[in-house]
């Protein structure tokens, strides 16, 4: 095993998944405030859940998004 290129493989992957998830939850908050259906002042209980398969790795994160 090349442990250069695992770890890297890893932090691309995770590099990924964030910047996508935070682009996808501000469009999301955008739209919601542009409607009308959210006023600012929100708090969402959020969950990110990671899968590996081949590893029967499942990692689960609860937090919150908050507006205000």
């Amino acid at each position: 095993m090349n442990q250069d290129t695992f770890q890297h493989s890893i932090r691309k992957l995770l590099k990924n998944v964030g910047v996508t998830t935070q682009q996808e939850i501000e469009k999301a908050v955008a739209e919601g405030l542009e409607a009308g259906r959210l006023g600012g002042d929100e708090r969402f209980p959020a969950r990110v859940t990671v899968e590996v398969d081949g590893l029967s790795l499942t990692l689960t994160f609860d937090g919150n998004i908050t507006l205000e």
